[in-house]
């Protein structure tokens, strides 16, 4: 996995400015923790591309910006993310005539590009997200994977194109600030973590979104789908389609597990990772896999609706019966605190507070052994694993149902600033909006069509979420994390199974459950679902208790225009329900509602945020 960045300009000529090259390497220097092993810069007269690299296939060649010189016409590439199909398409573009200089992917692609242009998207299988300079016909074309893995921002500044894999290498670039409107504040406070889709939250800086390409050349900036879900009648049966599933999840994980340097397994001891290292052993002798957990949740963990017993015994059972070889990274309760502003830097935005935390803790413990992981990302999104699709309360409740706790997240939030952001008004706007997009089948009935729609819901809003967590987190600590459940093959197939089939046997996810039998023991098969596993420590509680008091306290703090400093100051004390009760999500709860208070602030101040009509 890589950083990418840069930018496009008419009016300058690169080249023959003296301060082109400093600029485009402190964007490239932003992005170091997503590529430590190589950096790279190339300027033509209007175009300055940048590269880091993290080295996983052909560590020895692939260095970036990759140029290619094709019948008088010069190419140039960035590229962060995998191929996983790569072999595949060198094999048929040598037959074509092309000769490759190396093994690497970003080859591969380059070549894909230069033979069939812009429709070289629908032929790429993989995680992605990458740019394109034509130096003859001066073109960028810049493209995202189909589930957005791989995340691409971009702005459009004074006639100029600017891009980059994160927000900080655009704002990186002078004259660009870190301002937010009443929408930018919308999407802190009402929608957050979660982004809407394309939303860059910082003024005029966008996300290219999932599925996406984007044109600019000097008639301007042209962005389109090339990839959408689609909505058709499911042809097979009962058998047929757990048999699909089945050899659809084998093929997918198989082609994520390409890779020149150590790959592992997180394992929580669920059944989505347990299936993919199930899947990775069959195909390694030796296999390592990585859980994480707190100190003292042996002793504070409270079972409960959403986290209904803990990992740890799941994990040594799935460990032993597949013989790898086990890392159990127990966090410190004062590591996961001090984590909360590191990760803020990661994401460039308030997020979700020790969840994030203790992922990016999790992945730098991987990183000393592993740079490749494959994770479960998705699969509750696709098999409909979420309480949220099977709750009537949350499934019937007209918004998004993983944020459906409104009264008590607007409540600390100052009056002036509701007025100003109508966040009630902006959720409705943004909910419509996804409605508005799901493909509908004409012939389903209204409960078909209801799952359809929650179905839609959760793969392109809230797992986007999940997906820019994993990507930042894992990246700020140069480890690649794969997602096979987010592969849009098995994805494309599995959203036209029918409701009915998808939960076989009356369980969530009975279809996977279905295609995995004979992979995994029966117990670990029908385990209920367990979410990504947080601290229970009550130092932890008080830990953000103090950090909302030197805020409420500090007259200086930024955060104080945009919250009811007496409403926080009481809800901080913590009530019975006030601790459990799920503000976004399944995890996000009071604790972590303090949590990302603290984090707002500190962006507030790191950033130098401006607030903007």
């Amino acid at each position: 996995m890589c950083g990418i960045t840069g930018w496009i300009d008419w009016q300058a000529d690169l080249l023959h400015t003296p301060n082109s090259l400093p600029i485009l390497e402190r964007m490239v220097q932003t992005l170091t923790p997503r590529g430590p092993d190589s950096t790279g810069t190339w300027l033509s007269k209007h175009s300055a591309l940048g590269h880091r690299r993290l080295s996983v296939i052909d560590p020895e060649n692939g260095h970036q910006p990759m140029i290619r010189t094709t019948d008088g016409r010069t190419y140039a590439i960035v590229y962060n993310g995998e191929l996983y199909n790569a072999s595949e398409l060198r094999r048929e573009l040598e037959t074509l005539g092309h000769r490759f200089r190396t093994h690497c992917d970003t080859e591969v692609l380059l070549l894909s590009y230069i033979q069939w242009g812009k429709a070289c998207v629908d032929r790429l299988t993989g995680i992605f997200a990458f740019a394109v300079w034509d130096d003859t016909h001066h073109t960028l074309f810049a493209a995202r994977d189909r589930l957005g893995v791989k995340p691409l921002f971009y702005t459009l500044y004074q006639d100029q194109f600017i891009f980059g894999s994160e927000p900080k290498a655009i704002l990186a670039y002078p004259g660009i600030r870190a301002e937010v409107d009443a929408e930018g504040l919308a999407e802190i406070f009402a929608i957050g973590p979660a982004r809407t889709p394309g939303h860059g939250v910082y003024k005029n800086i966008s996300e290219l979104r999932p599925g996406y390409y984007a044109e600019f050349d000097r008639n301007g900036l042209r962005i389109k789908p090339y990839w959408t879900l689609t909505s058709h009648p499911h042809p097979d049966d009962e058998k047929t389609t757990i048999e699909k599933v089945r050899s659809l999840l084998i093929e997918v994980t198989e082609s994520q597990l390409i890779s020149d340097v150590p790959v592992c397994t997180l394992l929580s001891g669920g059944l989505d990772s347990s299936a993919l290292t199930a899947l990775a052993k069959q195909h390694y002798s030796s296999l390592d896999t990585f859980s994480v957990d707190y100190a003292g949740n042996d002793k504070h963990f409270q079972a409960n609706a959403f986290q209904p017993d803990a990992d740890a015994p799941w994990i040594k059972r799935i460990s032993s019966h597949l013989g790898t070889t086990h890392h159990n990274v127990v966090l410190k309760t004062s590591d996961v605190v001090d984590s909360l502003k590191p990760v803020v830097l990661a994401r460039d935005l308030p997020g979700m507070a020790d969840i994030d935390g203790s992922l990016l803790l999790f992945s730098k413990a991987i990183k000393e052994t592993a740079t490749v992981a494959l994770s479960g990302e998705g699969a509750d999104e696709l098999f409909g694993g979420y309480p949220w699709f099977h709750r009537e309360e949350m499934l019937f409740a007209d918004t998004f149902p993983w944020s459906i706790t409104l009264n008590e997240r607007l409540a600390v939030l100052s009056p002036e600033l509701i007025d100003w952001m109508k966040p009630r008004q902006y959720i409705s706007n943004r909910y419509q909006e996804a409605l508005s997009e799901v493909p509908r089948l004409p012939e389903e009935n209204q409960a078909m069509a209801k799952m359809r729609q929650m179905s839609y819901l959760n793969l392109t809003r809230f797992m986007p979420t999940l997906l820019d967590r994993k990507d930042r987190m894992s990246m700020a600590a140069s480890l690649e994390v794969r997602v096979p459940f987010c592969d849009h093959r098995l994805i494309e197939y599995v959203w036209n199974i029918p409701w009915e089939l998808k939960t076989i046997g009356g369980r969530e996810k009975g279809v996977l459950r279905e295609a995995l039998r004979g992979i995994l023991p029966d117990d670990v098969l029908f385990r209920k679902k367990s979410p990504y596993p947080k601290t229970y420590d009550p130092a932890y509680i008080e830990a953000l208790q103090s950090l909302v008091m030197e805020i409420l306290h500090d007259p200086s703090s930024p955060l104080h225009p945009f919250i009811d400093i007496e409403y926080v100051r009481k809800f901080a004390g913590f009530d019975a329900a006030q601790l459990h009760r799920p503000w976004f999500g399944q995890l996000m709860s009071g604790p972590q509602m303090l949590a990302y208070l603290v984090q707002v602030d500190f962006w507030l101040r790191e950033y130098k945020v401006s607030v903007t009509s």
